[in-house]
């Protein structure tokens, strides 16, 4: 971090900042905008795409910008960037294209418009942050997988849980210890809630009620494990992990199996631990004298110790990520490979054919985590792909919806990317492993 911190220096004295393009802005979109139009030495929000200009020309107004210009082309984009003069677009493919932008953050929280829009960046190879578990969860591994080949990068966000617990995974592994587990702290778990139950809070807080609903009903902490077990090689131990109670994150490391922890790493969370925020990440050390300084430092008797980070600022941290990005080509996390888990799509209630799944956050279904060989070994829908399928029979309250109960819509790129990914991870499983190309 203070690596990043005097290159961005660098840059702001040399007069280059990065150039960020964001698209989408809801209420994420609007906090994101707000951060880094702090401003951040070194770093400049240069434009917004929106599908409505005004919510675009709102996020820079909360943020004290009033001087915005609307441009409809790449080219117009650009000389607004060599005057210095932020933009708004209604079109992220000028974003994609303008020759000023270096790194676009994507924040709409959709599937089939952000995959549209994140192939095209890759494409005209811009630097990607996803700020959207949704698109990343579904097909994370195939876009990193293009994002490599074209020499940039695609990376989930530092401060969203996966970025928080990969950066501190990643910090304890250059300092020699062994990390078998990470995950979450989260406060509660209610599969069946839904718009309706989740409206007030929504509103009391400014939020879209369709994104709480999916934190409240366990789809978004399914997600945020999935991009973590992508980023890191870690699995779950059962669909929709244990998330055991602990009163304090501290207490993780002795409510997880072992053995799982052991063969080859664990993604879970913590129900209801103190600090109710943040990422822990469980390492383990067999060493008799290693274990004794190890408690002396107060972290216990081993052999898991637990270390955790006790804040995720999405808004804020996402400049650390740009940052990377940029400067370093380094992802904060993003797939290694093909997919190791998925979530998959369960159903709220019973479910009857003719019925139109109404995808994350919604009424009908919810999202669980599980491991990806069990996921295709039952052909199940993901969660990513649920919304606008319509069932052609009926599926029992906490059953897994499959491929074969419903009809998918026509022309979406999302099943084309898709069905490129499960083809990807049949051949790289046959290929053995080490071979992830």
């Amino acid at each position: 971090m203070m690596a990043l911190d005097t290159l961005l220096r660098e840059r702001d004295a040399q007069g280059r900042p990065i150039r960020v393009g964001l698209i989408g802005a809801g209420a994420t979109g609007k906090a994101v905008a707000l951060q880094l139009l702090t401003p951040i030495p070194g770093l400049a929000l240069a434009a917004i795409a929106n599908r409505s200009a005004e919510r675009a020309r709102a996020a820079f107004q909360e943020a004290g910008v009033n001087r915005v210009e609307p441009v409809e082309t790449p080219e117009g984009l650009d000389r607004m960037i060599d005057q210095a003069v932020p933009a708004i677009v209604t079109d992220p493919g000028v974003l994609s294209r303008a020759r000023g932008i270096d790194v676009i953050v994507e924040v709409t929280g959709t599937v089939e418009f952000a995959a549209r829009a994140v192939a095209d960046a890759i494409s005209h190879r811009k630097h990607v942050v996803l700020v959207n578990a949704e698109l990343d969860s579904t097909l994370g591994p195939l876009l990193a997988r293009r994002a490599r080949e074209a020499g940039v990068v695609l990376t989930n966000t530092d401060g969203d849980e996966p970025g928080v617990a990969m950066t501190l995974l990643r910090y304890l592994r250059s300092i020699g210890l062994k990390p078998v587990a990470a995950g979450n702290l989260k406060g509660m778990v209610d599969y069946y809630r839904t718009p309706a139950t989740q409206e007030g809070f929504a509103r009391t807080h400014g939020q879209e009620v369709r994104k709480v609903t999916s934190f409240a009903d366990a789809t978004k902490l399914s997600m945020e494990a999935t991009i973590l077990a992508n980023g890191s090689g870690f699995r779950v131990g059962r669909r929709g992990m244990y998330g055991p109670s602990c009163d304090h994150v501290s207490e993780i490391a002795g409510r997880l199996p072992a053995e799982s922890m052991l063969a080859g790493g664990l993604v879970d969370y913590a129900l209801g631990a103190a600090p109710h925020t943040g990422a822990f990440v469980v390492v383990h050390e067999e060493n008799p004298a290693k274990q004794r300084l190890l408690a002396y430092y107060k972290l216990g008797a081993g052999p898991f110790y637990v270390f955790y980070t006790p804040f995720h600022l999405p808004h804020i941290q996402v400049a650390a990520t740009i940052a990377r990005a940029a400067l370093l080509n380094d992802p904060t996390v993003a797939p290694l490979g093909p997919p190791v888990c998925e979530t998959i799509t369960v159903a709220k209630r019973d479910l009857q054919p003719e019925e139109t799944l109404d995808g994350v956050g919604g009424f009908l279904t919810y999202g669980l985590v599980d491991n990806a060989g069990a996921a295709r070994e039952i052909g199940a829908l993901p969660m990513g792909l649920s919304e606008g399928c319509r069932l052609v029979r009926a599926v029992a309250r906490d059953m897994p919806v499959r491929f074969e109960d419903v009809e998918i819509p026509s022309g979406r790129l999302i099943d084309t990317l898709w069905a490129e990914q499960l083809d990807w991870a049949a051949v790289t499983a046959s290929a053995g492993p080490g071979d992830s190309k």
